[in-house]
């Protein structure tokens, strides 16, 4: 019998859902544009059985993949498990086997050794396969129209490395998904491993390198020369594992490190360059200008993740814990390791910051962020996993530093959003904005569609669920020429 803890992880806006299903049409509030066609994509973690431990993180859920479809007009939807090795054992025992949230301590005797991964993180469409990605774990592939489980891959045992990130970026140049791994020799190490995969689907690049210190590397950044890595103090220890603690915590005294790699180079000719500590997780986007290195993301003072609690036991501190996109620079040239430049790109406290796709590596002259506007009214009984309040959408014209924001109501908090090309040969920016709004009072969901440029003039057309949908982690659109492959 399903009985889910009465914790604040299983209850409210965080209830489990646990719905597989396809709805044929959605009901459509406006007009679709007609020449969408293709999926987006989107994942959110949740547990398919009640967890063995009942403060277990919203992190830990199974992953939970939906698609919508559009065509001519018309979306459709689809959502199923990622059938996972852990999810499969799972279902046969009708039981949680696995643990507290990246602890395999906890686990049951009889899975012990066993692939952990959830598949809960981010979902991408590359070489006609869907990737269900979760950082401590190989990625899963699966069909991108029926949402199939194939199972985990090593890319015919040429990939080395026990970990896949869960940003991947394509290089719009040579179409190759470009990737990364932490803990790539094991839960723990301080090993990394950096990955190309043809846009065939072949492994092509494995190259490793360490990190000055075992953490979360959640996200990084590609340029067409080098890839960046951003280390932050999202740390562990076996120590905490075996203490039973949360999985991470944040260290203050530890400082930040910009790890930078050069593309086709090996690892030693990598940089680390050095700053205080800081939090940030999410990556707009990278690039560089022969030697220079530009890196824009989010940045907090303090810790953002009240679930991944101080190293020392300082409070929470939320007002630390708004973040604002940052550029970071450094100087392949340089003889020193300090950062060349830190400078704030806006006065919004955002994060989830999304381009288009087609200028990933490349400099870019527009972006999106989620962002919480506290001065607004809200009227919901709770936000994400961390709290935030992620109420408006921001676009911001990096050219003339133009910002324009959408407000979703005092009901209604947004997922990430993700852009959508006019066309193939649409000019940057040009385009649609996607995001699922989830109206915490009505208790449904809407996948609303923005012309990209005019956020403020609101959704364009309303795709209405007859559900609400948990908060997801990330999605990712593909054009119906990428699924032809399938």
């Amino acid at each position: 019998m399903a009985n889910y803890p009465k914790t604040p992880g299983f209850t409210g806006t965080l209830r489990p859902l646990r719905f597989e299903g396809d709805i044929h049409d959605l009901e459509i509030d406006g007009e679709v544009p007609p020449q969408l066609n293709g999926t987006y994509h989107r994942v959110h973690p949740d547990q398919q059985y009640a967890p063995v431990f009942e403060t277990d993180q919203f992190f830990n859920g199974d992953g939970m993949v939906a698609l919508f479809h559009f065509e001519n007009g018309r979306i459709h939807f689809k959502q199923r498990f990622a059938q996972t090795d852990k999810w499969k054992l799972e279902r046969e025992a009708r039981r949680a086997l696995f643990g507290a949230y990246r602890n395999p301590l906890t686990d049951h005797e009889s899975v012990k050794g066993r692939i952990r991964g959830t598949a809960n993180t981010n979902v991408l469409v590359h070489a006609g396969k869907l990737f269900a990605m979760k950082e401590d774990s190989p990625a899963l592939l699966m069909d991108p129209m029926t949402l199939e489980t194939y199972g985990y891959t090593d890319f015919a045992g040429k990939m080395k490395g026990e970990t896949f990130c869960a940003h991947p970026k394509i290089d719009p140049v040579t179409g190759n998904l470009c990737a990364f791994g932490y803990a790539a020799k094991g839960v723990l190490t301080r090993d990394c491993h950096y990955m190309e995969i043809s846009p065939t689907g072949e492994l092509v690049q494995e190259t490793f390198f360490e990190a000055p210190y075992y953490c979360m590397m959640h996200d990084f950044g590609l340029t067409q020369d080098y890839a960046v890595f951003h280390v932050v103090p999202i740390t562990s220890s076996w120590d905490r594992l075996k203490a039973g603690l949360p999985h991470f915590g944040f260290d203050t005294t530890l400082p930040v490190y910009l790890g930078v790699l050069p593309r086709h180079g090996d690892a030693g000719a990598m940089r680390w360059f050095k700053a205080p500590t800081v939090f940030a997780s999410h990556v707009m986007n990278a690039f560089n200008d022969g030697t220079k290195v530009y890196f824009d993301t989010p940045v907090a003072k303090n810790n953002m993740f009240p679930f991944f609690p101080d190293w020392h036991g300082a409070p929470f501190k939320p007002m630390e814990s708004q973040s604002f996109l940052t550029r970071w620079t450094v100087d392949m040239a340089s003889p020193n390791d300090s950062f060349d430049k830190v400078e704030r790109l806006t006065d919004l406290f955002g994060e989830f910051p999304r381009i288009d796709d087609r200028y990933a590596s490349q400099s870019h002259r527009h972006g999106w962020l989620l962002v919480s506007d506290r001065e607004k009214p809200f009227e919901g009984p709770g936000g994400r996993a961390s709290g935030l309040i992620m109420n408006c959408i921001t676009h911001i014209n990096f050219t003339n530093d133009q910002q324009t924001t959408w407000w979703a109501g005092p009901q209604t908090i947004v997922q990430e959003p993700c852009f959508i090309p006019r066309g193939p040969n649409a000019p940057e920016g040009d385009g649609y904005l996607i995001a699922v709004l989830d109206n915490l009072v009505t208790n449904y969901s809407d996948l609303a569609i923005f012309d990209a440029q005019r956020i403020a003039d609101g959704p364009l057309a309303r795709a209405k669920l007859p559900f609400r949908m948990r908060p997801a982690l990330h999605g990712n659109w593909a054009d119906a020429s990428k699924l032809a492959a399938a």
